[in-house]
């Protein structure tokens, strides 16, 4: 019996094996953090045909293509050829980072990413920002649409910058036709993360301003990768915050985390905050105060109307939280080592760091008077 022709037996083949799958994706600031996980997750996936990762050092996922360089480097381009997605993680919102070399790394850095996918025919990239961008006041919906006005200011640790990322992210697509741009905006993220907010619980006592109104929204790194994912495969476009379902009151997390509040007087806590920062005390400016005071819930409504679901509770990633900074010492936003934080003590430390300030401005007026 006589074999196929060639052509025959070629095209027979063509049409049993199987179809390409998905996206290419490239994402940056992928050894680490949040870039790390979701480099993991989309590597796994049977939507995504290739994961590209980009960092200044190789991460441990072995299934991806890996590229060493700063994303400030224009040679960015030549490594996102190919991919249809870009997702920009690579920022740096250290709170011990010099402010100014941060807002240089995480602009100049935006910046480049989204010229350099566009000239390498990338068509959409996925940005991360926070729900901070809404601004946390006093008269916020509770929860607010992903279309509420973006009222932040740039006084709190990094928000600048995520506002500078936002402005980018609205200008690209007219700058660089054909380009699509997401951007996500996630509550309190917990999950190997170090914020002023996350570090808010690793304080002895809950720091409560008179008058104001908390309310506490969070956001597990694993949904915030889920979320992501939703983006890298189209299934949620635009801006999309993303955070667990609903949200809890000042009281509710004083009963679940077993921590007992320390309220001042608004005047006290801000201006103490101010001045511990202006002297270098603590790393966080006043401005992180406000995302204590006010509330700024997100409803997430884009994200949950194309199917998506968090995984986890609020009372669970609190739970989470509250396990992970166990053993950790921090007083008003600055943290502590083990003997300091003994030879503070507890309640004391902290009522001695916020009203350090206040004591000795009025130990001053006092000598004026003498």
């Amino acid at each position: 019996m006589s074999s196929p022709d060639p052509q025959v037996r070629a095209a027979r083949n063509q049409s049993t094996s199987p179809a390409p799958r998905g996206p290419v994706v490239a994402v940056t600031g992928a050894a680490s953090g949040v870039g790390a996980l979701l480099t993991r997750r989309l590597a796994a996936s049977d939507e995504v045909r290739q994961v590209v990762a980009i960092d200044e050092r190789r991460g441990d996922c072995e299934a991806a293509t890996w590229h060493i360089l700063d994303v400030r480097d224009p040679a960015i381009a030549d490594k996102l050829r190919g991919a249809d997605v870009v997702v920009h993680l690579a920022l740096d919102l250290d709170l011990e980072t010099d402010s100014a070399a941060r807002t240089a790394y995480n602009v100049r850095g935006t910046q480049t990413v989204l010229t350099a996918a566009a000239a390498a025919g990338v068509h959409r990239v996925v940005l991360c920002t926070s729900a901070m961008v809404y601004g946390a006041l006093p008269d916020n919906e509770l929860p607010l649409s992903e279309d509420a006005e973006l009222r932040a200011t740039a006084e709190a640790t990094g928000v600048g910058d995520l506002l500078e990322i936002e402005r980018l992210a609205r200008r690209a697509p007219r700058a660089h036709p054909g380009l699509n741009v997401t951007v996500t905006r996630p509550a309190v993220l917990v999950g190997g993360t170090d914020t002023a907010l996350t570090r808010y619980f690793e304080s002895p006592r809950l720091l409560v301003v008179a008058g104001s109104r908390p309310a506490w929204q969070f956001c597990h790194v694993e949904d915030l990768c889920s979320a992501l994912e939703y983006a890298v495969l189209e299934k949620a476009e635009g801006e999309l915050a993303v955070g667990c379902d609903g949200w809890l009151e000042q009281e509710e997390v004083e009963e679940l985390s077993g921590i007992r509040r320390m309220e001042l007087p608004s005047t006290v806590a801000l201006g103490a905050a101010a001045r511990l920062h202006r002297i270098g005390l603590t790393p966080s400016p006043a401005g992180d105060l406000a995302y204590t005071m006010y509330p700024w819930v997100v409803s997430g409504s884009r994200l949950h109307d194309a199917g998506w679901r968090p995984k986890y509770t609020n009372e669970d990633v609190l739970a989470e939280l509250l396990e992970e900074v166990s053993g950790r010492h921090t007083v008003a936003g600055r943290r502590l080592g083990r003997k300091d934080a003994t030879a503070a003590g507890a309640a004391g430390a902290t009522v001695a760091l916020l009203g350090a300030a206040a004591v000795v401005r009025r130990a001053r007026k006092a000598r004026r008077r003498i």
